[in-house]
């Protein structure tokens, strides 16, 4: 049985809701996937929202760290009655049993995720790129695997390059609230480049020295996004739609080096119509 055959229209329509409101980008993007997998890949979406705004439902990590085991012990097989009333829950882990999906690599999105609930700063380039990898990155080879499992045999590249890209987007888009929080994403040797750290930064003292941290950090995004689309080159288009939220990432990367350190106190994020347009114009070229 496919898994879209356990949802009622009601439940995908609330699921999909649910989708719009924690993540519009990736909601949209889900709706130019294809549909024979849609529902698969919506309970994929929806776990990594979940575990992604656990810091936003918590006063202290101890709460969100909890709520994180929780959803690696559902995972690792316990399915409880909380577990199967979980709507999401319920439907990841119809999608893990039918598809054969692999379930190391979500419990580790979960592991990677504690970092999330401290005001620890990111060390360096090295340890982003290990925590992109394990969030973004997972997610979108996931997906890959989703859509053309034989196909995503060959899609690690791509998706560790474009994951990184695409986390390094996202925490820009995200400086004002990272940045009230006490939060710094940016690698701590890109800060110590040029002339900041954790503290200095987060003051806001030097709009010079923020500015050239954040066009730093669009940099080591758009490297990657470069090595993305060299590896994508090589995968088949079977599985592109996967990488459909990567569209959005060049924009955001653009935008950042142009406004510098006005980013930490004004989102970049662009105007939802524009996103649309770049998401339906990358679904019809096929590439990231």
């Amino acid at each position: 049985m496919p898994v879209s055959a356990a949802l009622t229209a009601a439940s995908r329509s609330q699921l999909l809701a649910a989708l719009r409101e924690a993540d519009i980008d990736r909601y949209l993007a889900l709706l130019l996937m294809p549909d024979s997998v849609r529902d698969d890949l919506l309970a994929l979406m929806l776990f990594n929202a979940e575990i992604a705004a656990i810091r936003d439902r918590v006063r202290d990590p101890l709460p969100g760290e909890v709520r994180l085991q929780w959803w690696r012990d559902v995972l690792a097989g316990d399915r409880g009655e909380e577990a199967q009333a979980h709507p999401v829950a319920s439907l990841l882990l119809e999608v893990i049993e039918l598809r054969a999906m692999p379930v190391a690599p979500l419990i580790a999105m979960c592991d990677a995720r504690i970092f999330d609930l401290y005001d620890d700063p990111m060390p360096d380039r090295t340890s982003y790129e290990g925590y992109a990898g394990e969030t973004a990155s997972s997610l979108l080879q996931m997906s890959a695997f989703l859509i053309d499992p034989a196909a995503s045999s060959v899609t690690a590249t791509a998706s560790g390059h474009a994951g990184v890209a695409q986390a390094v987007a996202g925490h820009l888009m995200l400086l004002p609230i990272s940045r009230s929080r006490g939060q710094v994403f940016i690698p701590g040797d890109l800060l110590s480049a040029t002339g900041l750290d954790r503290d200095s930064f987060l003051a806001g003292d030097s709009k010079e020295r923020a500015t050239n941290a954040v066009r730093a950090f669009a940099g080591f995004g758009r490297e990657h996004l470069a090595k993305a689309r060299l590896a994508s080159a090589e995968i088949s288009s079977s599985v592109m739609p996967a990488y459909l939220p990567v569209a959005l990432v060049e924009s955001v990367l653009d935008l950042a080096r142009k406004k510098g350190a006005d980013c930490l106190t004004t989102s970049i994020r662009l105007p939802q119509w524009r996103r649309q347009m770049q998401l339906w114009r990358a679904a019809r070229r096929g590439r990231i």
